[in-house]
């Protein structure tokens, strides 16, 4: 028969050991919220600060700043960054800085003038701004457009010949004037951005060709594209900021347009490749609509191995 003491004694032991209940499995990682990215905008010639949200690709840029003022996205010829002046050094290209201050140049008056071209060039450097305007981006000191007063830098070219060219690229545009042939009047149809009153008498010419202002703010840009979504990236390299001005240069050089936005997607484009040959081979699969001469590839190319190089 048990004992007493042995009872107590059994009734003492430990219990047996479970075991541990299982580790809580961590939560999924839940993907850091994307910034709302706002802008603040203003109309250059003057007007309340409106903000914007919710583009992705430059038209739409365009939509949302004439909603917030009651206007019809074609008032729109250009948007300049961080200065409501008609400052082609300041022009909103393809980056937007998250923090830039975003001016909208309208339509003002439109004026027609009548041009002989006595020489092969006219004097004029296109650019557009990505939702059917093409416009002028420089004059050159000295040539045949610079010798007429009523034609300034942003004025957007309507109508040659009253033939009308909105919607018609930079490079169509610089085409059809290259075309024309000497000694044979023609007319342009001509629309200047609605000026402030500080800046009336503005004409604003050149004939050097100065680096482009940097568009960016911290190390983060807002990357547009004329098609296809908008995206945030790092700001660019030196390198890339380099050889996208080369290229800039070249196209103006060759074919009488500055396009920042295809300048850098051309340097992208040389990332791919290892040759002229390739380089050339992509371009034509990526930007086939210029049909870009051999002698332009390969100088487009040498720029932007000159800049890697330079660049380390």
């Amino acid at each position: 028969m048990e004992g007493a003491a042995a009872r107590e004694a059994r009734g003492a032991e430990a219990p047996r050991a479970s075991a541990p209940p299982p580790a809580p499995s961590e939560p999924p990682a839940v993907p850091r919220a994307r910034p709302r990215l706002v802008f603040r905008t203003q109309l250059a010639h003057g007007s309340p600060t409106g903000k914007i949200e919710g583009f992705t690709n430059v038209r739409e840029l365009y939509a949302k700043i004439a909603e917030a003022f009651g206007i019809a996205p074609t008032e729109i010829l250009f948007c300049t960054l961080n200065s409501h002046k008609v400052d082609m050094q300041k022009l909103l290209g393809g980056q937007i800085g998250l923090e830039d201050f975003i001016f909208a140049h309208v339509r003002g008056e439109t004026k027609e003038v009548e041009v002989t071209k006595t020489e092969d060039a006219l004097g004029l450097t296109i650019t557009d701004n990505g939702a059917g305007y093409a416009f002028i981006k420089r004059i050159k000191e000295g040539s045949i457009i610079n010798r007429i007063e009523a034609v300034c830098v942003g004025d957007s070219i309507e109508a040659i010949n009253d033939h009308s060219i909105v919607g018609c690229r930079h490079y169509e545009v610089a085409k059809m004037l290259r075309e024309l042939p000497k000694s044979q009047p023609f007319t342009l149809r001509l629309v200047q951005p609605k000026r402030a009153f500080d800046m009336i008498g503005q004409r604003s010419r050149s004939s050097k060709c100065p680096i482009e202002a940097k568009v960016t703010s911290g190390r983060e840009t807002l990357r547009l594209r004329s098609g296809g979504a908008a995206t945030v990236e790092e700001a660019p390299s030196e390198f890339e900021e380099e050889a996208s001005q080369k290229v800039d240069d070249l196209l103006e050089s060759y074919m009488g347009i500055r396009d920042p936005e295809l300048a850098s997607t051309m340097v992208e484009t040389s990332k791919k490749t290892v040759s002229a040959q390739e380089f050339a081979r992509c371009l034509d699969s990526v930007l086939g609509e210029f049909a870009f001469p051999d002698e332009f590839v390969v100088e487009v190319w040498a720029a932007i191995s000159e800049a890697r190089e330079a660049c380390g």
